[in-house]
């Protein structure tokens, strides 16, 4: 009897244990089968969300996502408060706009499918092309030894080391180096011991079978040495005429004399020697930090300089004044960026029409404040150059601004204070819709201009690049109006008053440092122009009419009006 009761014991031990196992796994199974089902319909409320503008229209892929779930359809006027005559057939106009939106939504996700297809067959024409440098060796890069001392480019996905060799050649740099097989590194001079070659143990993203360094190791190319005078760069920045003042070339730290001294000489010189700045003074050549500036009285009279003829590069024999230029080196005092180090407690948007220059923006002000930026959305093309805040949470607190493109009063009223980026409409809508059809750095062919879509997309967005601006007019509590173009003519004085706007402290030396690289890797190579006028008549006479609506609302702010060059003629 003892012996049964005995195994009856056991039995009912091992049961309860299978029963708890048992139990422990369906638990787990339906949590994971509810979070799946809760993220399809939060997923599905996402893309049945219709606003004005579009969200989809931000997104870089299919992969989007986007960030506050449970949204609902909102087409009432107040979202949407453009309002030019008061007739109600405009109203009727701009509610039946949404209709159009989805139907540009829908082109725009098959559009970006069609745009990754092209970039895989880019990445895999990449694997045949022959590398135009020589690979050094692998070298140890870690916070301790940093082997060069350069730009840094950042691209998760079809990074190449073709694609390093370039950006660091155009860059003025003479060694391209790798890391994690995502990361590019220029500089002219290699400042840390070599490694072994089997650390080096990464393929590059877009680029299999070829070394892109490893675990706190660079992968170091040589790149395609040319001649004097023939190198080519990008973001060589004229700053201006300066007076030289007593010891002005102290604070500069190369100073080399030569006959016949032009500027192409001149700055390969001070990029040799990594640094950004250039000075020319009859035949001498100086190089220095951006803040040398700060010692230099500025003339705004080109031709003390003999520049009256801006392709000239021949150095004038005035002996009192220096002409002033950067260099494609970035200044290594404004590279380093991080998140905010304590959680913001305002949020401050940086709002603008799509097209009209946000991620330039958003490049100047990291430059100049040392903290990413955030976004909305998420653009993976964007983080793939750089913007670590892409992937934060808007609202985390931790960017020192946030992207969007919004223009409803409810998400307008979400940010306590905001930056409002204004560009011309034309050059808006050109520019958007050569990233729509081309990316952030392309241009669209002859083709998509003088298709249907042209039209359709200037027929949706014109009414948008006016309404976006009167909504944020009309719901933000705090405002700065930025206008593009006097970013690009006075960007200091500019660039002051939104990092005042944004509650940072900035050193004129930091900001020196970011107009120095103003523009980055994010603007469009050369100034392609189109060979037609793409607005019609029809298309002209809306916007101007926009244009004078938004003139209207900003006088009536007590804000000063759009710039003259915006006012129809």
């Amino acid at each position: 009897m003892a012996k049964t009761f005995y195994r009856l014991q056991r039995f009912l031990r091992r049961a309860r244990l299978l029963l708890l196992f048992l139990g422990v796994a369906y638990i787990m199974a339906g949590s994971v089968l509810l979070l799946q089902r809760s993220s399809v319909a939060l997923f599905q409320r996402g893309t049945d969300t219709v606003l004005v503008p579009p969200r989809a229209l931000e997104v870089p892929n299919d992969g989007w996502r986007y960030r506050r779930p449970g949204s609902r359809v909102i087409e009432d006027v107040e979202n949407s408060p453009l309002d030019l005559s008061g007739s109600r057939a405009d109203q009727e106009r701009f509610m039946s706009r949404n209709l159009k939106i989805r139907h540009l939504r829908r082109h725009w996700i098959q559009g970006r499918r069609t745009e990754d297809e092209n970039g895989v067959e880019h990445s895999q024409a990449h694997k045949a092309t022959r590398h135009k440098g020589t690979y050094i060796g692998c070298f140890i890069n870690d916070d301790k030894q940093r082997a060069l001392g350069g730009t840094v480019l950042y691209d998760f996905r079809k990074m190449t080391s073709s694609l390093c060799q370039d950006t660091c050649s155009e860059s003025g740099y003479q060694f391209a180096g790798l890391e994690y097989g995502t990361e590019c590194h220029c500089g002219n001079r290699i400042s840390a011991p070599r490694a072994r070659r089997e650390d080096c143990n990464l393929d590059c993203r877009g680029e299999r079978g070829s070394p892109c360094g490893g675990v706190g190791r660079l992968s170091i190319y040589k790149v395609e040495e040319r001649l004097p005078g023939h190198r080519t760069y990008r973001n060589v920045h004229y700053h201006g005429c300066f007076q030289a003042l007593k010891n002005t070339s102290e604070g500069l730290l190369v100073h080399t004399s030569q006959t016949n001294l032009t500027l192409q000489l001149c700055v390969e010189t001070c990029t040799d020697k990594e640094l950004p700045l250039a000075v020319m003074r009859r035949r001498d050549c100086l190089c220095g930090h951006a803040s040398s500036l700060l010692k230099m009285q500025k003339n705004v009279e080109g031709h003390q300089c003999g520049r009256s003829n801006p392709t000239n590069h021949t150095y004038s024999h005035e002996q009192d004044y220096l002409q002033v230029y950067s260099t494609p080196v970035l200044d290594s005092r404004c590279k380093e960026r991080t998140f905010l180090p304590e959680r913001s407690p305002s949020l401050i948007a940086l709002s603008s029409f799509p097209g009209a220059g946000n991620t330039w923006v958003r490049h100047l002000i990291e430059l100049a404040t040392g903290f990413y930026t955030g976004s909305y959305y998420f653009d993976g093309s964007l983080y793939n150059k750089g913007f670590k805040g892409e992937k934060d949470y808007w609202r985390s607190g931790r960017t020192i601004c946030v992207k969007t493109h919004e223009s409803g009063q409810r998400e307008i009223e979400m940010f306590d204070s905001a930056i409002l980026l204004i560009r011309n409409p034309y050059r808006c809508l050109v520019a958007e819709f050569n990233r729509k059809c081309a990316g952030h750095l392309g241009y669209a062919p002859d083709t998509h201009w003088k298709s249907n879509e042209w039209p359709e997309f200037v027929d949706s967005y014109a009414s948008w690049w006016a309404s976006h601006a009167l909504s944020w007019l009309k719901f933000s509590s705090r405002l700065l109006v930025v206008h593009y173009e006097a970013l690009q003519t006075d960007l200091l004085p500019q660039l002051k008053l939104i990092t005042t706007f944004l509650n940072a402290s900035v050193p004129d030396q930091r900001l020196l440092c970011a107009e120095s690289n103003r523009d980055g890797h994010f603007k469009r190579p050369g100034s392609r122009g189109l060979t037609f006028d793409p607005f019609t008549l029809d298309m002209r006479t809306r916007i101007d009419g926009y244009i004078l609506s938004v003139d209207r609302a900003l006088r009536d702010r007590n804000l000063s009006g759009l710039p003259q060059e915006y006012m129809p003629r």
